[in-house]
């Protein structure tokens, strides 16, 4: 008996002091884990990165949806339903195959953190503090806009020309410095740009929050609305901004914002938050970098407002092209509230609507057509020229700009390259063409769409425009649609 005892008393202190061992073991294990982590990181590829980084926020947002469903709501909601949501959180793509108003309030705010750390501001973010890691600071460049001496040698042995002069030493312009240039950017400039985009972030997405709470608890029709569908003012406006910012398309009602249609102040505040987290998101970047350096006058600010290009963040722009891209912006939303205003006017969508509300909902549906995804309309009920030219818009590119970028080369050469790349700029592609022509017979057969909807509809439309295209460039006989 005392000898069991004993055998039983020695295994226990072998237990503990193995256990021990392990317990203070564990903080060296994770410094190492932590550091492996980060020269994984530093050495993956950028688009390996993004893969597991969005792979992970995507199932950790599922898991997190279905623990907090079943602790708060006895109504269960299908997994696959979750992870779908999940996903489409997190890629802020705006799809969902339920209701929004079957979540609870925690859910809610899972969701709202999974849009907070996708959206373009944030990973972009990311992006900069990953580049920061690809490699250590060697010293800050020459701020007179010129690097280092290039060795046109190695940068002619792909392309070789006539004229092209073996071991020449030559100027290179900062802007035309390629990724493996950029550790000659000082360190304290990368970290003034993060410094900023955080602000950035936290000041879009707090002034958008806050805008949209004074709305709530001033205006007694949207309290209302609220009330009935018992949903909290700071989650609604929380949930919104960073909706509206990070360009995700959800809203905690179901209708999304066509319950908001005549609130016509709501939609005017969440437009200028849809183009601060897209389209216009280089710009305002810019001039908020324009400010700090006026402030502050630090030298980091003024090196990275005259050569942007030399940092790689891809959303710095130098001034001439935020100015393009702003008149594009610009002439875009124009271009569609007019024919929306035109189109549907008197649609059963807008019926219900007085002038100036119709104004404000054409101006919303306009910028929300480029990638946001929030409407005050159900879509189903537009014109077919309507959904084409939100098709067009949606397939254009955030920093989409008809007009010349500037061009740093004086030569002869370089101002012949120039006139020729603006006359390519005002030159649309092929597929352009197509669109545009689709678009103008919707709006001009918009009456036989509506009555004979057999043979006028948008599959016919366009297979009728690419035969007569092909007709014309190739010849031969084309099909034709019976």
């Amino acid at each position: 008996m005392v000898r069991s005892l004993l055998v039983s008393l020695k295994r226990l202190r072998i237990y503990s002091a193995f256990l021990a061992s392990k317990l203070l073991s564990f903080p060296k294990l994770a410094q190492q884990t932590m550091k492996y982590s980060y020269q994984f990181i530093r050495q993956s590829n950028p688009l390996f990165v993004q893969i597991i980084y969005f792979t992970s926020i995507s199932f950790g947002g599922y898991a997190a949806l279905k623990i907090l469903k079943s602790q708060e709501n006895p109504h269960t909601l299908k997994d696959l339903d979750l992870l779908f949501t999940s996903i489409s959180a997190s890629t802020v793509s705006s799809m969902a195959t339920v209701e929004m108003e079957d979540f609870s309030n925690s859910q809610l705010w899972m969701l709202t953190i999974l849009m907070l750390i996708s959206g373009e501001v944030f990973t972009s973010m990311l992006g900069l503090y990953f580049m920061k890691a690809k490699f250590d600071a060697k010293g800050s460049v020459n701020k007179t806009g010129y690097s280092f001496y290039a060795d046109v040698e190695s940068a002619s042995s792909e392309n070789p020309g006539p004229n092209s002069t073996q071991g020449t030493k030559v100027m290179v312009p900062i802007s035309e410095l390629r990724l493996e240039d950029k550790d000659r950017v000082d360190h304290e400039t990368m970290k003034s740009l993060g410094y900023e985009l955080m602000v950035y972030l936290l000041v879009t997405n707090l002034g958008g929050s806050l805008a949209i709470y004074l709305y709530l608890i001033l205006v007694p029709d949207a309290q209302e609305v609220l009330k009935r569908k018992d949903i909290g003012y700071v989650i609604f406006s929380i949930f919104t901004a960073i909706s509206s910012i990070g360009n995700c398309g959800f809203t905690p009602v179901n209708e999304n914002m066509v319950i908001f249609q005549k609130n016509t102040i709501l939609l005017l505040l969440l437009i200028p938050q849809i183009l601060l987290g897209n389209t216009l998101f280089a710009p305002c970047l810019r001039f908020m970098m324009w400010s700090l350096e006026k402030i502050t006058t630090k030298k980091e600010y003024h090196f990275i407002l005259q050569h942007p290009k030399a940092v790689g963040y891809k959303h710095l722009m130098n001034g001439r092209e935020c100015v393009y891209l702003m008149v594009t912006v610009i002439v875009f939303i124009i271009m569609q509230t007019i024919l929306f205003c035109s189109l549907e006017w008197n649609s059963n969508a807008l019926q219900e609507m007085n002038s100036y509300q119709k104004i404000v909902g054409a101006l919303f549906q306009s910028v929300n057509a480029r990638h946001a995804g929030e409407n005050i309309v159900d879509l189903s009920s537009l014109s077919s020229s309507i959904l084409v030219l939100y098709t067009i818009m949606m397939y254009l590119p955030s920093y989409t700009s008809f007009l010349p970028k500037d061009n740093d080369q004086d030569s002869n050469e370089g101002m012949k390259y120039k006139r020729r790349s603006r006359c390519e700029n005002w030159i649309l592609s092929q597929l352009s063409y197509l669109a545009i022509f689709v678009l103008l017979i919707c709006i001009t057969e918009k009456e036989a769409m509506a009555t004979d909807p057999l043979n006028f509809n948008i599959f016919s439309i366009t297979f009728e425009v690419i035969r007569i295209k092909s007709l014309n460039m190739h010849g031969g006989r084309a099909w034709k649609l019976r």
